[in-house]
């Protein structure tokens, strides 16, 4: 027969998480944040960079990331550094709102007509081809030996490469969208500005950060070969410069450098803009 009395219903009290799990919980947690993930990947490389110098043991031809930093910290307490770095950032901005302006420019012209779209095909791939740098001797035959030279290479280097990718955006954009920026009646400034722009961001913002890496290459490199203006020198022109001195340690200083400011402005700048615009907007995950 059944037992009549009441069962107790007794609670199972969930499984204790042992500390190695829970070591495991918390480094899974760290590894999912990117931030952590670069940092990892830089120290590693940092690792191999100290090893290997280590391991060769010359420091003329590939010195330590000790001895680099020594030489970094001991740049930039002088001053030497942050006035090169800063004289081959104004150069840059020079060049690369010139090369965003006449971008726009292009861009406006092939999106308005056939032949404009043709135009801008045609020198597209006519001139992205031909390296930047190869026009510095021309640019210094028509500009002089001034600033004027590497801002033409500059512009040229930033140019084609935000023209091709916004003219493509816009080309890309959603027939919904334009769809129904007709139908709201905008103008054409606030059809472009509300659809068009927002709808070929990602592609802007592609075209932006290829034009950035190739004027900051060809500004470095520009440097190497120019040389100094008005008594002043860049990044460029300090490697240059410690180069002919055997000062190693110091041209791997500049190198780190250039290194440092393409990886700030990576972070802090385009990956900003892309977490509050296309990330937020759902247009990429």
């Amino acid at each position: 027969m059944p037992d009549p009395r009441p069962h107790r219903i007794h609670a199972v009290a969930p499984p204790q998480e042992t500390p190695l799990k829970q070591r495991l919980g918390a480094a899974t947690l760290l590894w999912s944040i990117g931030p952590v993930r670069k940092a990892v990947v830089l120290i590693c490389l940092a690792l191999l960079w100290e090893g290997y110098a280590r391991w060769q043991d010359n420091p003329l031809l590939f010195p330590t990331l000790t001895e680099t930093l020594q030489a970094w910290v001991a740049g930039v307490l002088n001053g030497r550094i942050l006035m090169a770095t800063w004289y081959s950032i104004q150069v840059l901005l020079q060049g690369y709102l010139a090369g965003m302006l006449f971008a726009a420019l292009f861009t406006a012209f092939a999106s308005a007509t056939r032949i404009g779209s043709d135009f801008l095909e045609t020198l597209t791939a006519m001139f992205n081809p031909l390296p930047s740098i190869a026009l510095l001797p021309l640019a210094m035959i028509w500009f002089g030996l001034g600033e004027g030279s590497i801002v033409f290479v500059l512009i040229h280097a930033v140019l084609w490469a935000v023209a091709l990718n916004t003219h493509a955006g816009f080309r890309s954009v959603s027939p919904t969208w334009r769809m129904v920026g007709q139908n709201y009646g905008l103008s054409p400034l606030a059809y472009v500005l509300r659809i068009l722009i927002p709808g070929a961001f990602p592609s802007i913002l592609t075209g932006l950060k290829i034009g950035w890496a190739f004027a900051w290459r060809t500004l470095i490199a520009a440097e190497l070969v120019f040389g100094a203006s008005s008594g002043q020198g860049g990044l460029g022109w300090y490697i240059f410069q410690h180069k002919n001195m055997l000062d190693v340690p110091n041209v791997f200083a500049g190198l780190l450098t250039v290194i440092l400011f393409g990886l700030l402005v990576e972070n802090l700048i385009f990956n900003t803009i892309e977490k509050k615009t296309v990330v937020r907007w759902g247009m990429q995950s």
